[in-house]
């Protein structure tokens, strides 16, 4: 039912995308429709009650906004449109379509914000989402449900990571959100959904440098309203891409200040933990087939892990991704709940072959240490320099682009050129099995296929 509150005809104040007037009756989360003279308006949504006093989050941005316009209280709250025909399309923040396609305005619209699966009929984690990168698929899984997120700084090609892992991984639909990207990353994305054939099970919802600031905050609810619905009523293994959660939580703290709430760390609000945890756990495991895995792009200003955005998100996740130097780094990376899937999903010399591979890469870098203050190499210390630099041609560089099962080869082909069998401390059974027998190709020309 639409209210039409014709007596609040006068916004109070405006500050930033925010706009305050008096009025009785309206509801929290609310929609309103805010109409200036000239005929132009916008969408915008109660954010914050005292009283009959109300503030509204607009839509479009404050930018234009009339204090003479004209208020609306629509009488329900946001939703997004939902079904197979929101598949290959593109919206941005508002929900809107940007794509040129024709809207759907007509379509179920579903709530957004709505509440966690329950715990109770959650699954225990068990499929392994494959990627085709090895430095996720050997040695910090991706698995279903899993909420994770890919630590980074600026400059970094975290982008491209994403865009690959959305292409690559076996998920029935993809789901992607961009906040505050700028137009080449956007294009970058359409494009690279397009080009790999895979735009037909993805939707995109974009908010881009230039689009107003509150819808940077709807994005994530968006497309985790989507990926929940797919996953929960039609089975479906749903992969969200989110990029970049700082600029999320950058765009809380500004409307924060505009709303003039108390800061707490470093200007963010005292609720970002339970902002970011709200999204996140949406993350589930459904009855019935169903999964919404996120994946997260979380850039780390200065590099600065303690920084509240990281700080907070660890807390959170199952784990985290470190991108360095154009490389997925093996000692800060983590996958909380690879052990559900390694071994299981994929073959049983897996978790020793991993292991054996990051121990023997580490006394690689200690071999580096040594070299770089001139101290006296042994022959280990040789063989073990020659490993590491393998390792990351073969598998630490993000172009590397392998299937598990060729990985793991790849991974006993490489230690084999470098290590005796007594030296890599595998039980003897996983080492007369799977160590190779010839290894007269012991050569630097076996490379991994790359993109």
């Amino acid at each position: 039912m639409i209210r039409d509150l014709t007596s609040h005809t006068r916004i109070d104040e405006i500050v930033g995308d925010m706009a305050r007037l008096r009025a009785r009756g309206a509801a929290l989360g609310e929609l309103a429709m805010v109409e200036n003279p000239d005929g132009s308006g916008s969408l915008a949504r109660v954010v914050e009650l005292s009283g009959d006093r109300v503030t509204l989050e607009v839509y479009a941005g404050g930018k234009g906004l009339s204090t003479a316009a004209r208020v609306r209280f629509l009488g329900q709250q946001p939703g997004v449109a939902c079904s197979p025909n929101i598949l290959g399309r593109i919206f941005r923040g508002s929900g809107e379509p940007i794509d040129g396609g024709p809207s759907l305005s007509a379509e179920q619209r579903i709530p957004l914000n709505g509440p966690p699966a329950n715990p109770v009929v959650r699954l225990q984690p068990s499929r392994m989402i494959e990627t085709r990168v090895p430095m996720i698929d050997v040695f910090n899984c991706l698995v279903e449900s899993q909420k994770i997120p890919i630590f980074s700084v600026a400059g970094e090609p975290y982008n491209a990571l994403l865009a690959r892992i959305g292409f690559q991984a076996n998920a029935d639909v993809v789901v992607f959100g961009g906040m505050g990207l700028v137009f080449d990353d956007y294009h970058f994305f359409r494009n690279a959904f397009v080009e790999n054939g895979v735009a037909h099970r993805t939707v995109m919802y974009v908010n881009q440098a230039s689009d107003p600031l509150v819808e940077r905050l709807l994005v994530p609810d968006l497309a985790l309203a989507v990926a929940e619905r797919f996953a929960a009523e039609e089975g479906k293994r749903v992969l969200v891409l989110l990029t970049d959660m700082t600029a999320y939580a950058d765009a809380m703290r500004e409307t924060g200040v505009a709303q003039e709430r108390i800061p707490a760390v470093r200007g963010y609000m005292g609720d970002l933990y339970t902002q970011l945890a709200q999204r996140y756990e949406k993350a589930c495991s459904f009855p019935g087939g169903g999964s919404v895995t996120i994946l997260a792009v979380t850039t780390m200003p200065g590099d600065d892990v303690t920084h509240p955005v990281p700080d907070n998100t660890g807390y959170i996740t199952e784990g985290q991704l470190y991108l360095h130097g154009g490389r997925i780094d093996p000692f800060g990376s983590l996958s909380r709940l690879k052990q559900h899937v390694v071994g299981k999903a994929t073959r049983e010399d897996h978790s020793p072959l991993a292991s054996a591979m990051i121990r023997l890469y580490a006394e690689g870098a200690d071999a580096e240490r040594k070299r770089a203050m001139a101290f006296e190499l042994s022959s280990f210390d040789e063989r073990a320099l020659r490993f590491a630099r393998l390792f990351r041609e073969r598998f630490m560089d993000i172009r590397a682009n392998l299937p598990v099962i060729e990985a793991l080869d790849l991974g006993w082909s490489t230690l084999a050129e470098c290590f005796e069998p007594g030296e890599l401390l595998v039980r003897q059974d996983i080492l007369e099995k799977y160590y190779p027998r010839d290894r007269g190709d012991r050569g630097d020309h076996v490379q991994a296929p790359t993109q």
